[in-house]
């Protein structure tokens, strides 16, 4: 992709400000994003089109895979940044995970942590172990995946106290497939991304 950057004249990130995607609205270019991999193909982040460009002129990544979309200006047009590389190895500090509905159901591979059954998630909900009744909090090690059924049976009472058997006992998880950091469903995600996806990547909102 060594071409892409010998067609953009100029190495400052004003020369995108204007620039948008042939055929996309300007809002819709605003929420594009850029897959940022590691030098080791590691993925690192999730970034606007605009920054991987200008990641790419300042010779810091490299495309792997483009979008169908292309980036025009009145004198030179690029294909859209699916996948970058990083070109010199950047060392990662751990992210925090965000405790969400969602991603309890994730930890728990969308299993009722009574009954084990695995539901799909408009038949699931999540469950104070401890109730807040109780004292219990609103915490990755208070929270439990729990089918309609063993929720209501359990009530505002303890496992122990409504005997009933807790299959596993909640931890916060170390990491997170990219897809959930996102809060995107596999379906949302784009195609060129998916041969990335096998590691964890935190969100940068910018």
């Amino acid at each position: 992709m060594r071409g892409v950057v010998a067609a953009i004249p100029g190495r400052h990130s004003a020369v995108f400000a204007a620039v948008a995607p042939a055929g996309y609205s300007r809002s819709k270019v605003v929420a594009s994003r850029t897959l940022l991999l590691n030098s080791t193909y590691e993925p690192v982040k999730v970034i606007g089109w605009q920054r991987a460009v200008t990641m790419l002129v300042l010779g810091k990544v490299e495309v792997i895979r483009t979008y169908d979309a292309v980036l025009r200006s009145r004198t030179w047009s690029v294909p859209t940044p699916a996948v970058v590389r990083l070109m010199e190895f950047v060392r990662r500090r751990r992210m925090r995970i965000a405790m969400s509905r969602r991603n309890i159901f994730y930890r728990d591979a969308y299993q009722c942590q009574y009954c084990m059954r695995r539901l799909p998630a408009r038949e699931l909900t999540c469950d104070h172990v401890t109730p807040r009744s109780q004292g219990g909090v609103t915490s990755w090690d208070n929270l439990v995946t729990a089918c309609g059924p063993c929720n209501r049976r359990k009530g505002g009472r303890t496992p122990e106290q409504a005997r009933m058997r807790l299959r596993h006992r909640p931890v916060r998880p170390e990491s997170l497939p990219i897809e959930f950091a996102l809060n995107l469903g596999a379906s949302q995600l784009p195609e060129s991304w998916r041969d990335y996806l096998g590691w964890v990547a935190a969100v940068d909102a910018a």
